[in-house]
């Protein structure tokens, strides 16, 4: 990770994320490979020494303590004053917004109040990597929402490089500059929440961020386009899809096509340049607002899932035929996995 980046290993649970976070910050052994701060190893050097904070999903607070007690559990190793300490646990509970909350005892605090004790103690110490395995797991999820995008901004407040382990797609898209997609042990794809979510690596990177439009697709024709690039086409179940900026696949390539959820809009009496009509019968009709989730049953046998703008146009309901234009620009192509890779989970 880089200076006061916040990088998140995402993944399912079992795929070794907190097991390659325990390894950095000391706690186990790894088989084989080494762990560097600063360009050095650190094979030996004990975790007090490592310069590393860590908070965990149970927040491992001292229940029968106060709320200062707790933030100055790290400063007591560090030899300074008593002024010093109650100074430092001051800065970090007003970072955290919980000055006025000194003297009050950890079971009398809630959920969240806790996950910001616990954040106000990792960080006291001034840690070099602050760890954080699962630390909004154990909130609802209206909490959860709440403390995503503050726990973020504190931590660029600080300015601290963060390691940050969820399952949570969401979760980590909200916190992150950097995400590492994690697969049975192995880092599968690694990027920006935007180019991870824009541009998956597979089809199970897709599946796994909860991308479930996928169909299967051929290459059937590759044509120069005006500006000099090329149009791919691609036939589908769905329909011929002609497509920008697929000069990495050949002709006759058996591909992956990806439609994501924002794809499709009403259409008007005539298709913008790009698009591809499909129609098919709704299957579900959710209302969320400004967006509206559409369950779709095509004909081809193809149940896809979009989210449209519910403006003040009537959607057809659930048994009624409907026809959605598809956008270009929010089509992936993707290759196609492995029988291997596919059997393996």
């Amino acid at each position: 990770a880089d200076e006061g980046e916040i990088v998140c290993l995402l993944g399912p649970s079992g795929c070794g994320k907190t097991t390659l976070l325990r390894i950095v910050a000391g706690l186990e052994t790894a088989d084989s490979g080494t762990v560097t701060f600063d360009g050095r190893p650190h094979e030996g050097v004990p975790v007090h020494r490592r310069g590393v904070g860590l908070m965990f999903q149970d927040y491992a607070l001292v229940p029968h303590k106060d709320v200062t007690a707790n933030v100055a559990f790290g400063l007591r190793m560090q030899a300074l004053s008593r002024q010093s300490v109650e100074d430092r646990v001051s800065e970090m509970l007003d970072l955290v917004g919980m000055r006025g909350y000194e003297g009050r005892r950890v079971y009398d605090l809630s959920g969240g109040e806790q996950q910001r004790v616990a954040l106000a103690r990792s960080l006291a110490p001034g840690p070099r990597l602050l760890m954080l395995d699962e630390p909004l797991g154990s909130l609802d999820r209206a909490l959860r929402e709440d403390l995503m995008n503050e726990l973020r901004a504190i931590l660029k407040r600080v300015g601290v490089t963060s390691i940050y382990v969820t399952h949570d797609q969401q979760e980590a898209f909200a916190a992150s500059d950097r995400v590492i997609i994690m697969r049975q042990g192995c880092v599968v794809q690694q990027g920006t929440p935007h180019d991870v979510y824009f541009q998956p690596a597979s089809p199970w990177v897709a599946r796994f961020l909860g991308l479930s439009n996928l169909v299967p697709g051929r290459i059937v024709a590759i044509q120069p386009g005006p500006d000099g690039g090329t149009t791919t086409v691609v036939r589908t179940p769905l329909g011929e899809l002609a497509l920008r900026g697929l000069e990495r696949f050949g002709l006759d390539q058996e591909v992956t096509v990806l439609i994501r959820p924002e794809a499709a809009r009403l259409p008007g009496e005539h298709p913008a340049e790009g698009e591809c009509v499909i129609e098919g019968i709704v299957r579900g009709c959710s209302f969320r607002g400004s967006q509206t989730r559409l369950d779709v049953h095509h004909s081809a046998d193809v149940d896809l899932v979009f989210e449209v703008a519910s403006g003040g146009l009537r959607l057809p309901g659930p048994g009624e035929p409907i026809a959605l234009a598809l956008r270009s620009e929010a089509i992936s192509v993707l290759a196609e996995e492995s029988r291997d890779q596919t059997a393996s989970d």
